[in-house]
């Protein structure tokens, strides 16, 4: 059994997204639950097994699987012929694997601190900074259509998503138009749609 423990418009929003653009919905148990917000709203949800009270966490056969790179990476796994990866041992396996670690590890803590008005000059030199991060999509973008070539991927759900959040994709068409490409998807509108009216749920509450 799979569960989903959802926090509505947060990171975990785009694994729900994942879930719909995979056609699996049937597989996966959502779970709403509440998490600490950047505002200081909100609070840590007993019901939600993730160790740090943070969303999304994905519960499979009582094992616990955190971190939206890591889950979105387990459910594309867990089921290959839903489209949204390259299969294991597929040559673009390993370019998947990158996007979906880097995310994690270079891009979003670019551009959290660059929110954040952070610096430091370890930062670029352990991180990069944005510009560097917006080189590395635009040359892979220069490819094909997307951050893999053709074919929308869950690489490119997780990767535009920051820019989508801000509002602050970087001054350069082609990322411009990816991101408007993946934040237009029907699967997108439907994730809004249904976490605003948890969200509505939550206020009523």
């Amino acid at each position: 059994m799979l569960t989903l423990f959802h926090a509505p418009l947060s990171r975990s929003s785009r694994v729900r997204t994942l879930i719909d653009e995979m056609g699996i919905q049937d597989w996966v148990d959502i779970v709403p639950v509440n998490i600490v917000r950047q505002d200081g709203s909100g609070a840590r949800d007993t019901a939600n097994p993730h160790p740090e009270g943070k969303s999304p966490c994905l519960l499979h056969d009582g094992r616990v699987i955190t971190e939206s790179g890591a889950v979105m990476l387990y459910l594309t796994t867990l089921f290959p012929d839903a489209g949204m990866a390259p299969r294991v041992g597929d040559a673009a396996w390993g370019d998947y694997l990158t996007w979906m670690v880097w995310y994690g590890s270079v891009m979003e803590p670019v551009l959290v601190h660059e929110a954040l008005g952070i610096t430091h000059p370890g930062l670029p030199r352990t991180f990069r900074g944005p510009a560097e991060v917006a080189a590395r999509i635009r040359a892979a973008l220069d490819k094909g259509p997307y951050l893999l070539g053709d074919a929308f991927s869950a690489a490119d759900l997780l990767v535009h998503s920051p820019y989508a959040w801000f509002k602050n994709t970087p001054d350069d068409a082609l990322i411009g138009d990816w991101v408007a490409r993946c934040s237009g998807r029907a699967s997108v509108a439907r994730t809004l749609a249904s976490d605003m009216a948890l969200m509505g749920q939550a206020v009523a509450a």
